[in-house]
């Protein structure tokens, strides 16, 4: 389950910040859905994780991003 929130964060990578706030809340929402209740700890990791899952998919989405910009002003020129 951890790669969906990597495709979450490569997709949605562009809007990082909005990203990262939907997954610290909707992930541990999914969690308590597919799992059932869940304490007060184990919400506060989920949704660590979540957020740290979707912010290595946002980071490799701007990591790309700026490649492809960087190429693009050298072939500019």
């Amino acid at each position: 389950m951890v790669p969906t929130m990597m495709l979450v964060g490569l997709v949605f990578g562009r809007w990082w910040r909005t990203t990262l706030i939907a997954a610290a809340v909707l992930w541990p929402a999914l969690v308590a859905w597919t799992a059932g209740p869940l304490s007060v700890g184990q919400v506060i990791g989920a949704s660590l994780l979540g957020a740290a899952n979707a912010a290595v998919g946002v980071l490799v989405h701007q990591a790309v991003r700026w490649l492809v910009r960087r190429g693009r002003q050298g072939r500019s020129v």
